[in-house]
C-alpha cells in the first residue's frame, strides 16, 4: 500500500514539474510578462476588429450600391400615392 502511495506521489510530482515548465505557466508567473502578453493580445484583437469591421462595412456598402431596383420601389410608391390622391 505504501509502495503504491509513493509511486502515486512520484507520478504526481513529475506531472506538477511538467506543468510548471509549460509556457503558459511561465507567462502567468511573471507580472511583466503577463502585462506584455495581455497588451499584445489586446492590440491584436483591436486591430483585427477594426480591420474586420472595415472590410465588412465596405463590402456591404459596395453590395448595396450594386442593387439597382431600389429606384423602382420609389417610382412604384409614387404611383400608388398618385392613385390614392386621384380616388379622394
Amino acid at each position: 500500500m505504501q509502495e503504491q502511495n509513493a509511486d502515486a506521489i512520484e507520478r504526481l510530482t513529475q506531472e506538477v514539474a511538467r506543468l510548471n515548465s509549460h509556457r503558459f505557466i511561465q507567462v502567468q508567473n511573471s507580472l511583466w510578462r503577463l502585462v506584455l502578453f495581455q497588451l499584445i493580445r489586446g492590440l491584436a484583437f483591436g486591430l483585427g476588429s477594426v480591420l474586420g469591421a472595415t472590410i465588412l462595412v465596405s463590402l456591404l456598402g459596395w453590395w448595396a450600391s450594386q442593387i439597382e431596383f431600389i429606384p423602382v420601389i420609389g417610382e412604384w410608391t409614387a404611383q400608388i400615392m398618385q392613385e390614392i390622391q386621384k380616388n379622394e
